[in-house]
């Protein structure tokens, strides 16, 4: 009886809870909503040892923490939501710990294209940006698999950052910008001369034609990990460390950015409600300063 009492209880508490953050979020709304927000997901292994506890534990938690944060910003009307969950400098971490956090992703993975999970709740899509060939094959076969997965999904997308660093997704942009170029100088010299030989490419690039071999700014954003996604309207750190860490230097620009002193299990629904009032209140300038490029 006390059971049934308790699980009573437990339900009405929730749907209290429920009622109250649709109506803050109904608030919020009059206000503009940011379309993208990110996280740099910091504080895990503190967490844990400020409790005592493995360092694993730290990163279970923050799990937790991370799809509680993820339902808030979908029920807000945030339709991008991007974590930094690893970075291609962790994995100069102790092996052990590396494998475990591998383990736990390949894990959670798994977890989130399940029927029931949060993604298919949402109609979420989901993304993988980083040098995903630095993963083992099981976590790299369970991202391909997540991406498929949700590939049809359209109501928001969820992008995760793991064997990320900002430095490499430009030299990646670059290097594929070149590629792209040098085959299309040697289609256009086969087109006009029937040559493709190295003599007849450099004629072409001293010629009249040079503009069109130019990088521009568009190709390397269309080579961009990121391509495909809004830059990010706030960047979200936790664990009061002022710093991006080498995350989405490119698309930062415009970004209003919060160090929050709450490690990342500790994030809840008051630091995402005050990020949103803070982003509000700049909104205008940040618009602003956009027009003026």
């Amino acid at each position: 009886m006390e059971n049934g009492n308790g699980r009573s209880l437990s339900g009405m508490y929730g749907s209290v809870c429920n009622f109250l953050r649709r109506c803050l979020f109904r608030v919020l709304s009059y206000g503009p909503i940011p379309k993208h927000i990110a996280f740099i997901m910091d504080g895990n292994r503190r967490f844990a040892r400020s409790r005592n506890l493995k360092e694993g534990v730290g990163h279970r938690v923050g799990f937790m923490a991370l799809m509680s944060i993820l339902q808030y910003c979908y029920e807000l009307g945030v339709k991008y939501v991007t974590v930094y969950a690893f970075s291609i400098d962790n994995f100069n971490r102790k092996p052990d710990e590396v494998q475990y956090v591998m383990d736990l992703m390949q894990e959670k993975i798994e977890e989130l294209i399940k029927e029931e999970s949060i993604v298919n709740k949402y109609g979420i899509k989901i993304n993988f940006f980083g040098n995903l060939n630095l993963l083992n094959e099981p976590v790299r076969r369970a991202a391909e698999r997540a991406i498929a997965a949700t590939a049809g999904n359209t109501q928001a997308v969820f992008s995760v950052c793991v064997a990320y660093t900002s430095t490499d997704e430009i030299v990646h942009s670059v290097n594929e910008s070149c590629i792209e170029k040098r085959a299309s100088i040697r289609q256009v010299n086969l087109n006009s001369n029937g040559a493709s030989d190295n003599n007849s490419e450099i004629e072409y690039l001293e010629g009249d034609n040079l503009g069109a071999c130019v990088i521009s700014l568009a190709d390397l954003e269309r080579h961009m990990y990121t391509a495909g996604c809004p830059d990010p309207d706030i960047l979200i750190r936790t664990s009061g460390e002022a710093r991006l860490s080498n995350f989405l230097l490119w698309q930062t620009t415009f970004c209003y950015l919060l160090a929050p002193d709450a490690l990342w299990p500790e994030i809840s629904l008051r630091h995402l409600v005050w990020a949103v009032l803070e982003y509000q209140h700049v909104q205008p300038y940040l618009e602003k300063k956009k027009k003026q490029l």
